[in-house]
């Protein structure tokens, strides 16, 4: 494993604007990266194969007993948000060295690393508006890009006083869950009251009657009928340019929410926390194996029993919308403290030297993550969409790892090969020659 040091809480070492060489990686927060990756298809498959309802409420489509339950059940315990807050992790631990990196060259020339650093995540940007409205509409590159452009001016902050304000951003995060949940079940009761003196031939005030619409379109949006199944199906199922409309009606749906949404300010505090690790030498694989162990251990205790607890009460209520709101109160510590105990473990495998072939091909998977991502959006989009074979909705919620363990066994694969003869994965290779304005080498020698 790469034992470079960590840049230290206020290092900005002085080196050229220039891409990193591979011998200047870090391979343990590759093998974060690669991880993180493969564990956000765990729950990205839903979103390809399903109604979005069936994220959070297996009772929607893919069904909701059996193995189908158990599957909801352990993916909500062990991945979901859990792989999407180590992959912010990481990301605010890869901002964070590549700002340092990228450094002041000199007094002289100016702000380079800054024009480096925001040309970079404008070209990510980019990416993700394309790949939101061609591939995939739960994509996280436009969104990680934007908040991106919030993190470079941390990046001289203490770790102390960067984890400070990401605490600050969980608590806010927890408050608004909370509030959010307390509204919700205020409409619901509003409008089963209106819709039972509707029924008992009462006429409903001008109140009531919205309280009554508000609670109507709540429920076909959480609880879809066979009709609205039907036709969401149909449309996913239609020719490319009808796929390419429902998609993008979602996209803009997601892009409609307010910056200060949970949604959001949840990435942003993740990536704070990676920066502040990073600071720290955690995430650089710098610390002992004896902390990573601690590090695993304390993680696990924290996250698994709230999140087992959170999704066992959620099952027991039929997953009630207000149980699953008001969860949302431990939802961020308890993912954070899953999160950490994957990472603890897979750090103290690294820094031990332990399952070598299993860690470098992770790694290798990390080092192309851009280009493994919109890999998993092409094969899911021709899977299930109108674009290929056309399976939305067609297969119950444990068949569809079959396509998630295909792309696994091929990545693990495939990155290596294409590792040792070439620099870059095609997607990181197109990004970089973006952002530097010049072809980069793309060959091995």
């Amino acid at each position: 494993m790469d034992r470079t040091p960590d840049p230290g809480p206020n290092a900005e070492p002085i080196v050229s604007a220039s891409p990193v060489p591979a011998t200047e990686r870090l391979s343990a927060l590759d093998t974060l990266r690669g991880f993180a990756l493969l564990g956000i298809l765990l729950m990205n498959i839903v979103g390809f194969a399903f109604h979005s309802g069936a994220y959070d409420n297996p009772t929607v489509a893919g069904g909701d007993t059996g193995l189908n339950l158990w599957v909801w059940f352990v993916l909500h315990v062990l991945a979901e948000g859990k792989m999407r807050c180590l992959f912010s992790l990481v990301f605010g631990a890869s901002a964070v060295l590549l700002a340092s990196r990228l450094g002041r060259r000199s007094a002289e020339e100016g702000p380079d690393g800054a024009d480096i650093y925001y040309r970079r995540n404008l070209w990510l940007l980019g990416f993700g508006i394309l790949h939101s409205y061609l591939l995939w509409q739960g994509e996280i590159l436009y969104p990680y890009a934007v908040i991106a452009f919030a993190l470079y001016p941390f990046r001289r902050m203490s770790p102390r006083g960067i984890t400070g304000f990401a605490t600050a951003l969980i608590l806010y995060c927890a408050v608004f869950y909370t509030i959010d949940a307390w509204k919700l079940s205020g409409t619901i009761r509003a409008g089963r009251e209106a819709v039972a003196k509707e029924q008992s031939g009462a006429t409903l005030t001008a109140e009531e009657t919205e309280a009554r619409d508000a609670w109507d379109a709540f429920r076909k949006d959480r609880n879809p009928d066979a009709d609205a199944l039907a036709k969401d199906a149909a449309e996913w199922r239609g020719t490319p340019w009808q796929v390419i409309q429902a998609r993008g009606a979602v996209v803009v749906h997601y892009w409609s929410i307010p910056w200060y949404h949970p949604w959001l300010m949840e990435s942003l505090a993740m990536m704070l926390l990676g920066m502040a690790l990073m600071k720290w030498g955690v995430l650089g694989g710098a610390r002992s194996g004896r902390f990573y162990g601690a590090m695993a251990t304390g993680g696990y205790l924290v996250g698994l029993p709230l999140h087992t607890y959170n999704g066992w009460v959620t099952m027991k209520s039929g997953f009630d919308p207000v149980v699953q709101g008001y969860a949302g109160a431990v939802y961020d510590l308890g993912r954070l403290g899953v999160a950490c105990g994957h990472a603890g473990l897979l750090l103290w495998i690294c820094r031990n030297g332990w399952l070598r072939g299993a860690t470098g091909r992770l790694a290798a998977v990390g080092q192309m993550a851009l280009s493994n991502y919109l890999t998993h959006s092409v094969v899911c989009a021709f899977v299930f969409t109108g674009y290929g074979l056309g399976l939305y909705g067609r297969l119950e919620r444990y068949q569809v790892y079959g396509v998630v363990l295909v792309l696994w066994v091929f990545q693990l694969w495939a990155s290596p090969v294409w590792l040792r003869r070439f620099r870059f994965g095609p997607a990181e290779w197109a990004w970089r020659s973006l952002t530097y304005w010049k072809l980069q080498p793309m060959r091995r020698a």
